[in-house]
């Protein structure tokens, strides 16, 4: 996520330059074709481009109102995470006793790195390992991809919850399932009170549920019909584009003198390649949204949120030695 002031032209226009050279070749070659020939039947009627545009703005819209849904509905489930995880804290400091509330806490935040390292996996439908996309990451880090699972669960879960939690289909999940054993273990020894054991209980529940909606997100996609048929809707109108310039733009010869007089079809290229590079980055950039965990310089930024909740745990549990928070790397923070 870009928590500075905005990105800088030169690295949007870094991220986008290769529809703009595909857009350079698009738009001269019938400059070319018209000027060589002068056949007049390249030149498509201007009513038809511009009902095309039209259509192609509403699908670009649609897509990008839908990945921004998916990408808030993912900031909404970790701000859900932390206040669950600040409660749970809490509770287990104010029910349990010192070495109890010790074990449960740094088992949760167990289970938030395995649930952030389950999160940036990769998945088939995801852009992150794209051209532009994959360039663009020398700009900033993505903590999972620069340390392992293993090594991180070493300094937060003892030796046995590690391998457990490792062994799991789903890492996470199985963390989760440990907390519910030790409550219930401790619910039967007497070290906690049946009010206390609901009221845990329930943030545990909400655990689940902020677990689930995050997989979700993460393991379906936007769907691919739409998305295909996005882009496709971009790539032909950026094609037509041109061919309904010309007619447009051929005919001020007849009101202009000087060195433009003849020559002023030549405006279609850069004017082809300003329209359709709006278009072009208006689909790419709701592209990159849709997948909010993958590892993205727009993602929900899923490490420093597991990371400031974990100094705050440790905190409420009258350490000193906390780790740092994570910083910005270029204003993007993961």
């Amino acid at each position: 996520m870009h928590v500075g002031k905005s990105y800088r032209a030169r690295e949007f226009l870094s991220w986008s330059r290769r529809s703009l050279f595909v857009l350079l070749i698009v738009s001269t070659v019938p400059v070319l074709l018209y000027r060589l020939t002068g056949f007049k039947g390249l030149s498509l009627p201007w009513s038809v481009i511009l009902l095309l545009g039209t259509t192609v703005a509403l699908v670009a819209a649609f897509k990008n109102t839908q990945t921004y849904s998916r990408s808030l509905e993912a900031q909404q489930a970790w701000s859900a995470i932390s206040t669950s995880s600040r409660l749970w804290g809490t509770l287990c400091r104010n029910f349990l006793n010192p070495e109890a509330a010790r074990k449960l806490i740094y088992r949760h935040i167990a289970w938030l790195t395995a649930l952030r390292f389950a999160l940036r996996s990769p998945r088939p439908w995801e852009t992150v390992d794209r051209k532009a996309n994959a360039e663009f990451k020398r700009h900033y880090y993505v903590l999972e991809q620069e340390t392992r699972l293993q090594d991180e669960l070493a300094s937060r879960a003892s030796g046995e919850d590690a391998q457990t939690i490792l062994r799991a289909a789903n890492p996470a999940a199985r963390a989760l399932q440990l907390q519910g054993t030790e409550l219930k273990a401790l619910l039967d020894q007497g070290a906690l009170s049946i009010q206390s054991y609901l009221e845990l209980l329930k943030v545990l529940r909400d655990l689940y549920d902020q677990q689930s909606r995050s997989e979700r997100i993460k393991n379906f996609p936007y769907p691919r019909q739409y998305a295909v048929v996005s882009a496709l809707f971009v790539s032909i109108f950026c094609f037509l584009l041109p061919f309904g310039l010309i007619g447009q733009v051929a005919a001020l010869d007849a009101e202009i003198e000087g060195v433009m007089k003849g020559n002023m079809v030549w405006l279609v290229v850069p004017l082809s390649m300003l329209i359709g590079w709006m278009y072009a980055s208006l689909d790419q950039v709701g592209e990159s949204t849709s997948n909010p965990f993958e590892g993205g310089a727009n993602d929900v930024p899923i490490s420093q949120i597991s990371r400031q909740i974990e100094i705050e745990l440790r905190e409420l549990l009258g350490e000193n030695d906390l780790p740092a928070p994570l910083q910005p790397a270029n204003g993007i923070i993961t």
